[in-house]
């Protein structure tokens, strides 16, 4: 599978550390960059890059998935997201990872540089990397609502209220 990577200079480390940690793991890294450190780089320009070939790839028929890496990930979170196609989750935890595949069929995953240990972080892609989405009907309902939404701005219906007892 290919995995494709996007931070800022908070992530760099992680980033550098997870290429050669997917690549010992029979996984594909693209690196989106950046390529060396700047502490006045912009997520955006990486983030982006690297959503849309996860975007891109999975249009085709591709099997792809993506990590972008900042200080808190959540600006990296909203960058990707941002993409058509993409639902990107913020991990903070082993289950939030998970969840992110099971319930939301994550494409790609934001972890915070500087919210956690390398080793927590590495888990915590491994664990999203590896989780299949579960394929049950509210969950495949709700992503088929937002995926409508940023196609046409089609809102869901609202529910109708309970019958009042009589």
């Amino acid at each position: 599978m290919r995995v494709h990577l996007g931070c800022d200079h908070a992530g760099l480390d992680l980033k550098d550390h997870l290429t050669t940690w997917l690549t010992e793991h029979g996984y594909e890294p693209v690196d989106h960059g950046p390529f060396w450190y700047d502490a006045q780089d912009d997520y955006p320009v990486f983030c982006l890059r690297a959503a849309q070939a996860v975007a891109a790839e999975r249009a085709a028929g591709q099997d792809s998935l993506g990590v972008v890496i900042g200080g808190s990930g959540n600006g990296e979170q909203i960058a990707a997201n941002k993409v058509a196609g993409i639902r990107c989750a913020l991990a903070w935890s082993e289950e939030t990872a998970l969840l992110a595949r099971q319930h939301n069929d994550a494409n790609v995953v934001a972890v915070g540089g500087r919210m956690h240990s390398l080793a927590e972080m590495t888990r915590f892609v491994e664990l999203f990397l590896a989780e299949p989405f579960s394929d049950a009907e509210r969950h495949s309902r709700r992503i088929a609502q937002l995926a409508a939404y940023e196609v046409d701005g089609t809102l869901p219906p609202l529910p109708e209220p309970p019958a009042a007892d009589a």
